[in-house]
């Protein structure tokens, strides 16, 4: 049985807050949503990580995530890159709040098998500000999509940023809105650290 499309426009009580603020209302005058709308009121922490990693940070992301995971923190991104995948099911084995926000739209889309329970117990939300006709990924929609969480979260985690990658001006952009940005102790992290960026604490981050 197909899950129920929410549809909310910019008017409705609804619609967050974080884009309400922002002239991203009228850029984005609608998103469609599938699951618990609530999970939008809490804490977000966004999640973003270049595609290649060095394996040292990929391990220490794992044990980050199942952290995370355990002290309940609500994650949210869109869960692309192969590091970010593999954090999405280590998320999707706990029973904290997650909100996905693919880089296309969910009208129609086959929810995969694994997201169905998460879905049903009202802590998985699928959020997307795009319309029917994006129907595949493309690299405009990932930039687009990235925005989307960034606004939505109050903090960052970005456990590596490749150099020159987009995820490093994703961090930049999102240190520049005074939000905080938080990343793996590792020394192939040090331009995150150089620019503002703090090591992460679950403990820390788990009390505020």
């Amino acid at each position: 049985m197909p899950y129920a499309l929410n549809i909310i426009e910019t008017g409705s009580p609804d619609y967050p807050q974080p884009l309400k603020i922002t002239d991203n209302s009228a850029r984005y005058p609608q998103i469609w949503t599938i699951g618990n709308l609530e999970i939008l009121n809490k804490k977000l922490l966004g999640f973003f990580c270049s595609v290649k990693c060095p394996g040292d940070i990929i391990l220490k992301t794992y044990d980050l995530a199942r952290a995370l995971r355990d002290a309940g923190i609500t994650l949210t991104s869109g869960f692309h890159s192969p590091i970010e995948k593999d954090v999405f099911d280590l998320l999707l084995r706990g029973s904290q709040p997650i909100v996905v926000c693919p880089a296309r739209s969910i009208e129609n889309m086959r929810i995969p098998n694994a997201w169905k329970e998460a879905i049903d117990s009202g802590r998985l939300l699928v959020l997307s500000p795009f319309e029917k006709k994006h129907k595949r990924v493309t690299a405009s929609l990932s930039e687009q999509h990235n925005r989307i969480v960034a606004l939505l979260a109050r903090a960052a985690f970005i456990p590596y940023a490749a150099p020159g990658s987009r995820s490093e001006n994703l961090c930049k952009g999102i240190i520049r809105a005074g939000k905080r940005v938080f990343t793996c102790g590792d020394e192939s992290n040090q331009s995150l650290f150089n620019m503002g960026a703090k090591l992460i604490k679950v403990a820390e981050l788990e009390k505020q």
